[in-house]
């Protein structure tokens, strides 16, 4: 009896004893366990694991970016070195890692290391990215995972992103007035994981719908854009519409853009004399919109204008002239001429004679070529002349500068011997009237107007706006109060002052013509008087007698 109660009294113990062990001490000892729960410290070698065997990525608009960071934990009894990290993103994101700690060296036991990804996103939905990491721990590599969501943008509603996402999606050029050229921009981005190609991008639509289209976008990476600008020149009035083609190597294969437009133009109204300023561009205006001379014109007469440039650039007159040929309009050679360039808000002097060759009214235009606005001005010539001027008795310049300035006087060695003292002061006083003064003022312009109405070889009578005058050979006349010297020559009166001197013709139609028949002729000995003679070659001869005018006598 008593050994019964020892043997369950041991048995009692040894009971206790075990079911002790397999209910505490079992967890101590790796071989009651999980086999791969606590593999890192078997023998002592490296365990690297995860912190979080899953990451939460969070939601992601469509093309944001955003910073996801994955902790790592050495669980191992070493310290453990880190090699290449792989990442495997789906179609919806892109990832790339901004950050990596756990490089910076061997990773002590029981210490963590951060790895930041930046993850972009792509196409709506959901998204999933698996890491894969070597170390030089027992089990060589580890594995993280990161997940969330890819959110729509704003505006896009439940649309199915392609490939190739397009920017806009819809190209409206809306309502256009006025002729001219628009141009917008379409963005073109890979919105998934692998590079794409652009195999072929082109505009269909039909020819007078004006649309053409630019661009360089050939290969594009993940998330990479690139941009086509779409022109709208309208070539006739009404709606126009086309589509963007683009077809490219994603799985889609194609993405299109449609585009619309429509052109209702203003009625054209008429033309304004001056036009609007156009940016980086000179303005030709005038001070007057039209030249009048007036009405009861008899002699010539001159009309001076100022040219401004209004713009904003240097522009350049290339050239000027009066539309027609025969109504006696012509312009001075200084002031605005062709060539002459102007500077923003300089202006130019424009001076317009006007010698009637009929009477009656004269309708003119006087056309400005430059470079900038429009590129021409016509400016409208009016006027009512009541008597002709005949191109016969328009003064000649012949000089008007300081060629003879500062003339020294006449040496004695220059003098005749044979010439008096009168006759030396006159040479010296006609010498002196010939020298023109450093910078002369131009006075050539007195003149216009006069004409001569009667000839002789020493004395004649012009005629001009104070009337007629009287004037002798080698004497001062004043003429719009200027002194001027006369002298008569075989074609005409030449005027000088200070330098300038000026021919002013006889026109030979004021004279009366005798025709004979005769080999020579003598001239007349009067104003009156003819030559005669005989010929044996029966050669006519026509000899022009002046005319004396009826307002005065020889």
């Amino acid at each position: 009896m008593a050994m019964r109660l020892q043997i369950k009294a041991i048995l009692a113990i040894f009971f206790s004893l075990i079911c002790t062990y397999a209910g505490v001490s079992h967890a101590q000892y790796p071989g009651f366990g999980d086999p791969g729960a606590n593999v890192g410290t078997v023998n002592g070698s490296g365990g690297l694991i995860p912190v979080e065997a899953t990451t939460d990525g969070g939601k992601i608009p469509i093309g944001a970016t955003a910073q996801v960071v994955v902790l790592f934990r050495n669980e191992g009894g070493q310290p453990v070195e880190i090699g290449t990290i792989r990442l495997y993103p789906s179609s919806t994101v892109s990832a790339d890692i901004s950050l990596n700690q756990c490089k910076d060296g061997a990773l002590p036991s029981g210490a963590e290391c951060a790895i930041a990804l930046s993850i972009k996103g792509l196409q709506a939905g959901p998204w999933r990215l698996e890491m894969l990491m070597a170390h030089s721990g027992r089990t060589r590599l580890v594995t993280a995972t990161v997940s969330g969501s890819v959110e729509t943008s704003e505006g896009l509603g439940d649309k199915r992103a392609s490939d190739i996402e397009t920017i806009p999606d819809f190209l409206d050029y809306g309502s256009l007035k006025s002729a001219q050229t628009l141009i917008e921009p379409v963005i073109l981005r890979n919105i998934t994981s692998n590079p794409i190609d652009i195999t072929d991008i082109y505009i269909n639509s039909s020819e007078q719908a004006g649309y053409s289209m630019d661009t360089e976008c050939k290969t594009l990476s993940a998330g990479q854009a690139c941009i086509a600008t779409v022109t709208w020149s309208p070539k006739t009035r009404g709606r126009s519409s086309g589509v963007l083609v683009v077809k490219h190597t994603g799985p889609a294969g194609l993405s299109s853009v449609p585009l619309k437009g429509e052109y209702i133009p203003d009625n054209v109204g008429s033309a304004e004399v001056f036009p609007q300023a156009v940016p980086g561009k000179g303005l030709l205006v005038s001070s007057s919109e039209e030249i009048n001379f007036g009405i009861g014109i008899e002699t010539a007469s001159t009309s001076t204008i100022s040219l401004v440039n209004a713009g904003d650039a240097a522009m350049r007159i290339s050239n000027i002239f009066a539309s027609g040929s025969d109504n006696g309009i012509s312009f001075t050679e200084e002031g605005c001429t062709a060539g002459t360039v102007l500077d923003p808000i300089e202006a130019c002097a424009l001076t317009v004679k006007w010698s009637p060759t009929r009477v009656g009214e004269v309708f003119d235009d006087i056309q400005i070529i430059h470079n900038g606005a429009r590129g021409v001005l016509v400016l409208p010539v009016r006027g009512n002349a009541a008597n002709t001027v005949s191109p016969d008795q328009k003064s000649i310049i012949l000089t008007n500068d300081n060629a003879f300035s500062n003339i020294p006087p006449l040496p004695a060695s220059a003098l005749d011997e044979d010439f008096t003292d009168e006759q030396a002061a006159a040479a010296e006083r006609n010498r002196k009237k010939l020298a023109a003064p450093v910078n002369p003022a131009s006075v050539t312009g007195l003149l216009d107007g006069y004409k001569i109405t009667s000839f002789s070889p020493t004395r004649a009578i012009i005629n001009g706006p104070g009337g007629s005058r009287l004037v002798y050979d080698n004497e001062d006349v004043v003429i719009g109060g200027v002194p001027w010297l006369v002298m008569i020559q075989p074609k005409g009166i030449e005027f000088m002052h200070e330098g300038q001197r000026v021919l002013m013709l006889f026109d030979r139609s004021l004279t009366s013509f005798t025709r004979y028949k005769t080999g020579t002729a003598s001239r007349p000995t009067t104003s009156t008087s003819s030559a005669s003679g005989t010929s044996t070659d029966n050669t006519i001869s026509e000899i022009a007698a002046p005319t004396i005018s009826t307002d005065s006598e020889f």
